[in-house]
């Protein structure tokens, strides 16, 4: 294993102070104020450790090979460029707590750094370190944190309980397995673009922020630099994903992989699991092209589970002509990777496109045979082959969730307003993305710089009262997104 670089925090820069935040960024807290007047001086409130800095992820979709990835054939999952932003607070060196903010999902929890089960994380039969693989949760452990998860979210329903004490049990098992009990104090707060629950990677893009923060903080991560020899890259890679895996084992139980993978790497990967007794075999795309995609969100809730059995229900009773269907999505996932992995393929040149985007529409006549397509997908597609805008399939399980349509690159510009305002009327929610784009991604400090004016000035700070009053997905694109002093002063990629 390469040698790692330690990241070193710039001279210089502080965040700011801000009251009523938690003593943020060097407040003291009301016992040290109070012995400080006991002995007649004020006393100077301690400084963070180091600046603050953001990690992001991208979520994915399953361009082909639904369903039929479950019976040993191959899929193909890409990044797209909705994504999940983690701002990384560093506190006083006297406060002694760990905070976790997921503001879209309404969790906030504040644990004790002092009074978490360490001794069960550091004995020497359960540590584990950054290198290691780890492919399955420690019982012991996991039972370990459930008095520190239980308290999260109490008095609310059920189901939002789960999803906040998922998401904290996460973060909690990456942060006692990869930190230590001098562990400086932080806030995590987290903001994302991806709508949660649609199948499009959102866990995944969290675990992957978490564990790239927690190894940024222990030192164990070299760059991202412009210069940095695409090897030691990988590695770097690889280490963020296996802790990413280990959020996913917390959040899912039996994640395959794929999302955390995807979200890590970027670009594409293509998945056969052909032996669920072995792991898949994951084989990166790192020659997937960047192309332009139509997103949109039916907002029906959806069921891979249910939608699955429904496939194996299908294959029970007619095994012969469901097989063969299945046979022709395995056809359309290697046409489609052949034809994206050839030197011949322009993203931006029609006939490229067509020849890809009639894989599309194969793909989805398959599924809709399989059944497991809706009502509300069937109506999108409808909508946007009537506007001759591109073509379109479902993506992921079906019976809800989303559709995607590769966009034609001569598409035109009232046709789309067109279409964006009837799928807003019908209740769609849509999205402009782009396929195959970064993966993880670091921004440090969190200062971003948008012109010769902000250079000027030394950059715009994202304080974490700014990224909380943030209200929407524009809003959190316009202040931190990926594209804002991207390859300068800004956002940096491992590829």
């Amino acid at each position: 294993m390469a040698a790692s670089e330690e990241t070193a925090a710039p001279n210089g820069v502080n965040g700011e102070s801000h009251q009523g935040q938690n003593d943020l960024n060097g407040a003291t807290d009301s016992k040290t104020t109070t012995l400080g007047r006991r002995q007649g001086t004020e006393r100077k409130a301690s400084q963070p450790l180091m600046p603050s800095y953001m990690v992001s992820a991208p979520g994915k979709v399953i361009v082909h090979g639904e369903h039929a990835v479950v019976y040993g054939k191959a899929a193909i999952a890409a990044a797209i460029n909705l994504r999940s932003y983690l701002l990384v607070t560093a506190l006083s060196k006297s406060r002694r707590t760990v905070q976790l903010i997921f503001p879209d999902i309404k969790l906030d929890h504040t644990w004790d750094i002092d009074t978490l089960p360490w001794d069960a994380f550091s004995a020497p039969s359960k540590k584990k370190y950054y290198y290691d693989l780890v492919s399955e949760l420690d019982p012991d452990l996991v039972e370990a944190m459930q008095p520190f998860i239980k308290p999260v979210s109490p008095g609310l329903p059920d189901h939002v309980r789960k999803v906040h004490q998922n998401a904290a049990s996460a973060f909690l098992y990456l942060f006692l397995s990869l930190s230590s009990p001098s562990a400086p104090a932080y806030i995590y707060t987290l903001r994302s673009t991806l709508p949660i629950g649609a199948g499009l990677g959102s866990s995944a893009s969290i675990s992957v922020c978490l564990s790239a923060a927690l190894l940024l903080q222990i030192h164990v991560l070299s760059g991202p630099h412009p210069d940095q020899p695409p090897s030691e890259a990988a590695i770097q890679v690889e280490r963020i994903n296996r802790w990413a895996f280990v959020g996913e084992l917390c959040i899912h139980g039996n994640p395959s992989g794929v999302d955390n993978t995807v979200s890590t790497g970027g670009k594409a990967v293509l998945f056969k699991r052909s032996d669920y007794t072995k792991p898949p075999v994951v084989t990166l795309l790192r020659s997937f092209p960047e192309l332009p995609l139509l997103l949109v969100n039916t907002r029906e809730p959806r069921s891979t589970a249910i939608e699955v059995a429904k496939v194996g229900g299908l294959k029970n009773k007619h095994p012969l002509p469901t097989e063969a269907i299945l046979d022709t999505i395995d056809k359309v996932t290697e046409s489609a990777n052949t034809l994206l992995a050839s030197p011949n393929f322009k993203p931006y040149d029609p006939a490229c496109l067509q020849s890809l985007g009639e894989l599309f529409t194969l793909n989805h006549g398959a599924l809709v045979a399989l059944g497991v397509s809706h009502p509300k997908l069937e109506r999108i597609r409808e909508l946007i082959d009537h506007a001759g805008l591109g073509w379109t399939k479902l993506t992921g399980a079906g019976g809800g969730g989303c559709a995607i349509a590769l966009l034609k690159p001569e598409m035109d510009a009232d046709a789309l307003k067109k279409l964006e305002e009837q799928l807003h009327k019908e209740g769609f929610q849509k999205f402009e993305t782009t396929l195959g784009g970064d993966g993880v991604g670091v921004l440090w400090p969190a200062i971003v710089h948008r012109g010769s004016q902000d250079e000027e000035k030394g950059g715009e700070e994202v304080s974490l009262e700014k990224f909380l009053k943030v209200e929407d997905n524009d809003g959190i694109e316009k202040l931190v997104g990926v594209g804002i002093g991207r390859d300068g002063k800004g956002w940096r990629f491992w590829r």
